[in-house]
């Protein structure tokens, strides 16, 4: 049986934030993967001020910012019964929108070499009846003993079953993203558009002035995964064809390597108000801990969030002379960093999924009564400055 200080299950943005984080702190970790390769699935993720802090203190963020432009509006049109509506915002920090394989490079490089762990699927996790560490069973058959086991492996996380945390719920509606290249440029503002009409809501956004990031979410077509990345496309094409001609040249011209569908789930913000996020020295960041729908573009940006603040906490409860894990650091030194962690990420958590949950539901009603309903709790619940969870700002590594 191997033993490991810190074993970090995942190696999409969470998990890889996370190592980096205490890769900064002096403190070694190993990340687990069972891919072949760092998970890059999927094509663009808008990042907002708030993420920009958090990269900023992973190290990382300047070389991102050479690969991004800045996004400087955004504007929700709505079109009902041929009546269109439309809001416009104009934002004044820094968002961006980066190309998902770029981040997870960046920050994989960042790394210390034999951090990552290909291959390395996770079947099962117990506790030690000596120690009460956990051990993890992989299904090469190999059994890892860790001092801290961190689950970052999503929306369907093996580590949250061990937690025995309730289970995420689905919104009623799937999403596509992709990338479309134009190689003599796009032409479009440099803004977040989104169009909704009848069940269909898309959005686009320019990644430089060749390659746009697009994502069509369909409220009620729950039927199809998409067997492949062309019938990916044929669907999309499907959803888009009562939209304009930009539209669906945008999805014709597309990428379709980078097209991926999603049934988008989420964690209730009462589950992450009383959710019982670490058990013994278990926990979880990123999407294992609070996946939510993309309506607010910040599930990327807090995952970041996450790693920074955990990296702080458990390096602050450890102190100088305890890094080596395996060595002296106290269980109890350990499970007090985690709950720091919890404690310092649970509100601002609630606040981002309750938000992000009536903003969705806001977008995915046909009534007009309920859409007001939802907005009015809305202003109630965070004023009329909507953007305000982008000025956020999650301290210093």
């Amino acid at each position: 049986m191997e033993e490991i200080g810190i074993v970090i299950v995942g190696g999409g943005i969470a998990g890889l934030a996370t190592s980096l984080a205490l890769h900064r702190k002096g403190i070694k970790s190993v990340v687990l993967e069972r891919a072949e390769r760092v998970r890059s699935e999927g094509a663009g993720i808008g990042t907002l001020t708030n993420g920009w802090k958090a990269l900023d203190q992973l190290g990382v963020a300047n070389r991102l910012r050479l690969t991004s432009g800045l996004i400087h509006k955004a504007r929700t049109m709505l079109i009902e019964n041929g009546k269109k509506r439309e809001f416009v915002l104009n934002i004044e920090d820094e968002a961006r929108c980066i190309r998902r394989n770029d981040l997870v490079e960046a920050l994989a490089d960042a790394l210390p070499y034999g951090t990552i762990r290909l291959g390395s699927q996770i079947v099962s996790i117990e506790q030690d009846e000596t120690t009460s560490f956990p051990v993890v069973h992989l299904s090469s058959g190999k059994t890892i003993k860790a001092k801290v086991l961190i689950g970052c492996d999503g929306a369907n996380s093996i580590v949250s079953d061990y937690l025995r945390l309730r289970p995420k719920k689905a919104f009623a509606c799937r999403a596509v993203r992709g990338f479309t290249n134009y190689p003599n440029g796009h032409g479009f503002p440099q803004e977040l558009l989104r169009i909704k009409t009848g069940n269909v809501l898309v959005g686009r956004l320019g990644l430089n002035e060749n390659h746009v990031f697009w994502f069509v979410v369909h409220m009620q077509d729950n039927h199809h995964n998409g067997e492949d990345q062309q019938s990916i496309a044929n669907l999309t094409l499907k959803w888009v064809d009562k939209l304009s001609e930009d539209w669906k040249e945008m999805v014709k011209k597309c990428d379709v390597k980078s097209l991926t569908i999603t049934h988008l789930r989420y964690r209730s913000p009462l589950e992450i108000m009383f959710g019982k996020f670490r058990r013994g020295t278990v926990t979880v960041a990123g999407d294992a801990m609070h996946v939510m729908g993309p309506f607010l573009g910040q599930g990327g940006s807090a995952a970041l969030e996450d790693a920074v603040v955990l990296a702080r906490c458990l390096a602050r409860k450890m102190g100088p002379d305890h890094r080596d894990l395996l060595k002296d650091c106290s269980m109890k030194n350990i499970e007090d960093g985690i709950d720091e962690y919890v404690e310092e990420r649970r509100m601002r958590l609630v606040g981002l999924s309750t938000q992000t949950y009536l903003t969705g539901r806001s977008l995915q009603t046909s009534s007009g009564v309920v859409r007001l309903m939802f907005i009015v709790l809305l202003v109630i619940l965070f004023g009329r400055n909507q953007i305000g969870h982008t000025k956020y700002d999650c301290g210093r590594l």
